[in-house]
């Protein structure tokens, strides 16, 4: 493993406009100071947190999948962010894990928000994702997926780890902005990696206001990002692979991890 540059960009976002979301986004790409190798943006990137998915532009999804191809070609970085894609009759809400050369890879959000009813209109998905940037193993995850901690359990076996590092990009309420912090801490420090989360602020079209807190935690908990609330955020910070080795060399919790095995509801 090799240290790792990321950089996250918390944003306002503008309703069921992906055009607006699109520029916004690459003016704030164009402010990032020297190579990064990883760029993450929130959830529903492109249009906010829309449930009615009928609503939006039908050219959004290919329009803003293009988008991040460029934009990784550009600055040969991987680009992450999740958005609305219809397939096969079915909308899901889908994160693109997408590498320079502009090829891709997905996860479709499993949990999805009864209380908003995201469940109605879209569908859920089955598998998780892990990827691999600079020897790091990475599981990206959306939004209300951090409230089920099973989903995001790493494992360890024969000195190895399913993962080094979880992600979650979110449009998670300013309500709920103790939850957000809280769940993060937790998921960095049970399963002993770094985990990011990063989210949107202002209000969206539902009168729901967002405050961002996007921030990268260290696997003991400690959140080594700058506090980001009710402010647009761009910050690249690098994370150190012999921290985290040296860490879980120390503290090996892992040893200890119980086994399980996941199961399809019904």
């Amino acid at each position: 493993m090799q240290d790792l540059n990321i950089t996250f960009i918390q944003s306002n976002l503008s309703w069921q406009n992906h055009q607006a979301n699109i520029q916004s986004f690459q003016e704030k790409i164009e402010q990032i100071e020297g190579p990064t190798d990883l760029i993450i943006l929130p959830e529903m990137f492109n249009t906010g947190f829309v449930v009615k998915p009928q609503e939006i532009d039908p050219l959004a999804a290919e329009e803003s999948l293009l988008w991040l191809q460029k934009t990784a070609q550009e600055k040969q970085t991987v680009i992450t962010a999740s958005m609305i894609v219809k397939e096969n009759g079915n909308y899901y809400n889908r994160l693109y894990w997408v590498l320079p050369d502009g090829s891709f890879k997905t996860y479709n959000k499993k949990h999805l928000f009864s209380l908003g009813n995201e469940h109605l209109r879209f569908t859920a998905g089955e598998e998780t994702l892990i990827v691999e940037l600079k020897g790091w193993k990475i599981k990206p995850l959306i939004c209300y997926d951090l409230r089920f901690p099973v989903w995001a359990k790493n494992n360890y076996h024969s000195g190895n780890y399913d993962y080094d590092l979880l992600i979650y990009v979110a449009n998670w309420p300013a309500a709920r902005a103790y939850a957000w912090r809280s769940l993060l801490t937790a998921r960095a420090i049970e399963n002993q990696a770094y985990t990011i989360g990063v989210n949107r602020i202002g209000k969206d079209d539902n009168g729901t206001p967002h405050s961002g807190f996007s921030g990268v935690i260290e696997p003991k908990g400690e959140w080594i990002s700058e506090k980001a609330e009710n402010m647009e955020s761009v910050q690249s910070i690098r994370l150190s692979a012999k921290e985290l080795a040296d860490y879980r060399s120390n503290f090996t919790v892992g040893l200890d991890w119980d086994g399980f095995e996941l199961r399809s509801k019904g």
